[in-house]
């Protein structure tokens, strides 16, 4: 049974009951198994960033924070650095409850904070999102005091990897969900701008920073959250697959899951700029 439907933010492609087959509790688990796969490699770069160094005076805004995977691991590795979470979804951002950040349910295209009062914003698997990316960044760089970074996060959709074993079949079915996901007001694509974003609003100093993940370090298995199908359910329910596709991708990753010689690498991007 599908989870019931909820009010979706206005102008964001992510419903957090309808991401997951599971619904909400199933949405909290992958926003946690997705921050554990990657978080090593984000952090890395946060430091080459100087991200807690110079910026430890003044707050790191999340935004987009969500349920906290992320603002957790925030503050396990930056102890002393003030931190805000924002999301425009309350109910999600109350799990982040225990990060130890200042919450604030807030539209990322609007905040109710003052000019020049932040030292770091982060955006992470954020402006895939939302409609309006540029005005995001915008409103990022507003809060940012002059000579703070802007971080962000993302992937792109023609460049998200690489498997072996590949199984072409599946690639109908990425670009069904490719396109659900632009008719809803998002961009799988917009790792290829994030660098012209940045320029474009005005920021100094950008830097891409690509960063992979693989299964040569950690198991197949934690891969589950991008690769497995539970993710794909609600697309069958919302009538953008059909249940032969889904058995289709669900095959396909349990033939994966099992193949000792199996590999993946997953590729993200993060791109800093400079606040002016």
């Amino acid at each position: 049974m599908s989870a019931p439907a909820r009010p979706r933010p206005v102008g964001g492609s992510y419903d957090p009951a309808r991401t997951t087959g599971g619904g909400l509790t199933a949405e909290l688990a992958r926003l946690e198994a997705q921050a554990e796969l990657s978080f090593a490699e984000e952090l890395r770069i946060l430091g080459e960033l100087g991200i807690g160094g110079a910026t430890a005076n003044a707050p790191l805004l999340e935004l987009g924070a969500g349920s906290g995977a992320i603002t957790r691991r925030l503050r396990s590795a930056f102890p002393a650095l003030p931190l805000i979470a924002a999301d425009i979804d309350g109910e999600l951002l109350s799990h982040a409850a225990d990060s130890g950040a200042e919450l604030m349910v807030a539209d990322a295209a609007g905040l109710p904070l003052e000019d020049g009062s932040a030292g770091c914003v982060l955006l992470r698997y954020v402006l895939q999102h939302v409609a309006d990316p540029a005005a995001v960044v915008a409103e990022a760089l507003r809060v940012l005091r002059p000579g703070g970074t802007i971080v962000v996060t993302e992937v792109d959709s023609s460049c998200w990897g690489l498997a072996d074993p590949a199984y072409p079949e599946l690639a109908p079915i990425h670009a069904k969900i490719a396109r659900a996901q632009e008719q809803a007001g998002g961009d799988r694509s917009i790792g290829r701008r994030l660098t012209r974003l940045l320029r474009g609003a005005g920021c100094t100093d950008i830097a891409l920073r690509p960063f992979a993940t693989t299964n040569d370090d950690l198991p197949t298995e934690m891969f589950a959250p991008h690769l497995g199908p539970q993710r794909l359910e609600p697309l069958v329910a919302a009538g953008v697959l059909t249940f032969p596709e889904l058995a289709l991708a669900a095959d396909r990753w349990n033939r994966f899951r099992k193949d000792p010689d199996a590999w993946v690498m997953l590729l993200g991007f993060t791109a800093a700029g400079t606040a002016p």
